[in-house]
């Protein structure tokens, strides 16, 4: 298993894991949250290889869930659905809307060809799964099923 070669100014954290891997994003708002951890599980996920752009697809998303926990964990499982049915490594997130149980979404993807897969992650769990507001932002955890 590889991480990023330097996570160190990245606006995640990767947390110590037995069996998978998680990490933690913090950001000023919910929106950043959702756009860091996606970006964050990319990261892990795939590196680019070839300096050529490949083929891009932009795609629109819609995700509903009981509460935020829930819709973090819906986004990041689409996300991951879609790469793998599409062929694609999303690189760019645009939240265009999101509340407690909504999301609006733009995402841009790459032709998976032009990229290495270091870690195949198979879904993003509800194990130690924390998403909660403190008076700077918003901190989140999620553990990526490896």
């Amino acid at each position: 298993m590889s991480f990023p070669k330097d996570h160190s100014q990245k606006p995640y954290k990767l947390l110590e894991h037995t069996a998978d891997i998680g990490i933690r994003v913090k950001s000023k708002n919910l929106k950043g949250v959702f756009k860091d951890a996606a970006s964050a599980m990319f990261d892990i996920l795939a590196e680019k290889q070839k300096r050529k752009i490949l083929a891009q697809k932009t795609l629109s998303l819609k995700q509903q869930a009981a509460n935020k926990e829930e819709l973090l964990l819906a986004w990041l499982n689409e996300l991951l659905s879609l790469s793998a049915v599409k062929g694609l490594v999303f690189h760019s997130f645009t939240i265009k809307r999101i509340d407690e149980n909504n999301l609006e979404a733009m995402v841009k993807g790459e032709d998976s060809r032009g990229y290495e897969i270091k870690t195949e992650i198979k879904a993003a769990t509800f194990n130690g799964l924390m998403l909660k507001k403190s008076g700077s932002g918003y901190t989140a955890e999620v553990v990526f099923d490896v």
